[in-house]
């Protein structure tokens, strides 16, 4: 299930928003999406989407995580007896959504995909600071049936290396 926050469309809002804000998916196109993404990560039960604002998202990574900053994607497994069917819960910021967006040259609907999968496999038990890798290779590996371009790891991986290499060229 797809639900839309409705501060979505109240102030504050980003200075400059990209013109991709128009570009949201439909909730039918992303649940549809969803259903076809779950099914390829083997992942029983439902799921709930949040799509919110960098305000809320900010909120909640404080509240669950202690880390007072937006993020682009919040996974809550489901667990306990209550959570019979239920796989789990995500949150994606979309303001953050568009800004990665535009930073990859991609569709805001792409982005939001993307942030969807990344979620799902965190639900099914993946864990990309402690797992070696395997997230990563079943992230790119279903990214590629689903025609999408790189991932939140491989990005992460990206800017690692940019950086490392900045340290080396400074005199």
């Amino acid at each position: 299930m797809i639900v839309l926050d409705p501060d979505l469309d109240s102030p504050p809002r980003p200075r400059r928003m990209p013109a991709q804000r128009s570009d949201l998916p439909a909730v039918r196109t992303l649940a549809g999406f969803l259903r076809d993404a779950r099914a390829l990560v083997r992942l029983p039960g439902k799921v709930t989407v949040l799509l919110t604002t960098d305000a809320e998202i900010r909120r909640l990574n404080r509240l669950f995580r202690g880390k007072n900053k937006a993020t682009d994607v919040l996974s809550f497994p489901a667990s306990g007896p209550a959570a019979e069917g239920i796989a789990g819960d995500l949150a994606i910021s979309v303001p953050t959504a568009i800004r990665q967006a535009a930073e990859h040259g991609h569709r805001v609907s792409t982005e939001i995909k993307v942030l969807i999968l990344h979620g799902l496999l965190h639900l099914a038990g993946y864990d990309h600071e402690t797992d070696q890798g395997r997230m990563a290779r079943r992230e790119a590996q279903l990214r590629a049936r689903l025609g999408l371009p790189q991932g939140l790891i491989e990005r992460a991986a990206g800017n690692a290396k940019d950086r490392s290499r900045a340290k080396k060229a400074r005199p």
